[in-house]
């Protein structure tokens, strides 16, 4: 390993940021170092808020998805239990007593799938990114007081 040069970078411009001691700073430099802080702060504060809001959407869709599945296979439980009905009536044989433990197992099949769906979209709503909003909250909180003192 080489030891590091003093020599100015010829390759391109280089950017040293120094920060100065606020009990030493000017204050341009302080108003200076304020305006980096809030719009670095601002930046970080809105991919939080995208990030949150990106993870509350996925989990709205799976719920979604899942009440889709929930109603599809009641409705083809609808559809056993008249095949059943029809079997039980047309035949009077053991046939319609198959249909109906099918279509109560899939009855059972649409419930957990509506709970498991009913689970999702209640940890996704509402849409906001709470945790932005309460971290921008407390920057607030900080900066009030700070310009207080």
């Amino acid at each position: 390993m080489t030891a590091p040069s003093h020599e100015p970078d010829t390759r391109g411009a280089t950017r040293v940021q120094v920060t100065p001691d606020p009990a030493n700073a000017s204050t341009g430099e302080l108003i200076g170092q304020l305006t980096e802080q809030l719009s670095s702060l601002v930046r970080n504060e809105a991919r939080l808020a995208q990030a949150e809001v990106t993870q509350k959407a996925k989990k709205l869709g799976a719920g979604a998805g899942l009440f889709g599945g929930a109603g599809l296979t009641a409705f083809f439980g609808v559809a056993v239990l008249l095949s059943a009905a029809v079997l039980g009536l047309a035949e009077l044989m053991p046939g319609w007593l198959a249909a109906l433990i099918v279509a109560v197992v899939l009855f059972v099949v649409a419930g957990v799938l509506a709970l498991v769906g009913k689970k999702d979209v209640a940890q996704a709503s509402p849409p906001l990114p709470t945790q932005a909003i309460a971290g921008v909250q407390a920057d607030v909180a900080t900066v009030k007081q700070g310009l207080s003192r």
